[in-house]
């Protein structure tokens, strides 16, 4: 059915139940599937640390790299073929949901899996989401993971672990 899914990854919680979610689906279906982690410094760019925006940037580089990683790594033990992708927004106008597009349009996805919400804070309620507005450039079918269902499952399997340790 699908052969090429994108799963942005941010660290979040959510996020990372949805590339759960598209990793049961890749596997399910033979796809191969591209974790796609956004780098976006631009506010910094509007407050007293853009004096330290390429240290920040880089930490943000380095995070992306980090959680592909450990993306690429999950991939391997589930069989799943794909390979990860650190993508950073243009500061000329792009956002993170433009960014999202643009990748899934260069990887030739046909599926984008994707939480509802991430760890995007003050900019999400003044901005809108980025699951929303994605969902208003996608040109492509999108899979999204609610926020709530990934907070419970998380808070599930802590509790599971709690009780067996």
């Amino acid at each position: 059915m699908y052969t090429r899914i994108l799963a942005p990854i941010d660290g979040s919680i959510t996020s990372s139940h949805a590339f759960d979610e598209a990793l049961k689906i890749a596997r399910a279906n033979g796809a191969m599937l591209q974790p796609l982690y956004v780098v976006d410094p631009q506010p910094l760019a509007y407050d007293a640390t853009a004096t330290f925006y390429p240290d920040m940037r880089d930490a943000l580089l380095e995070e992306g790299r980090r959680l592909t990683a450990q993306a690429a790594e999950r991939m391997t033990q589930e069989g799943v073929k794909g390979t990860p992708r650190v993508s950073e927004v243009e500061l000329t106008g792009d956002n993170v949901a433009q960014r999202i597009e643009t990748c899934a349009e260069d990887f030739g996805a046909d599926l984008v899996v994707m939480g509802t919400h991430g760890r995007r804070g003050w900019r999400r309620l003044v901005l809108g989401s980025v699951a929303e507005r994605f969902m208003r450039l996608a040109r492509v079918p999108v899979m999204l993971v609610p926020g709530r269902e990934a907070e419970a499952h998380a808070e599930r399997q802590a509790q599971t672990a709690e009780a067996a340790g």
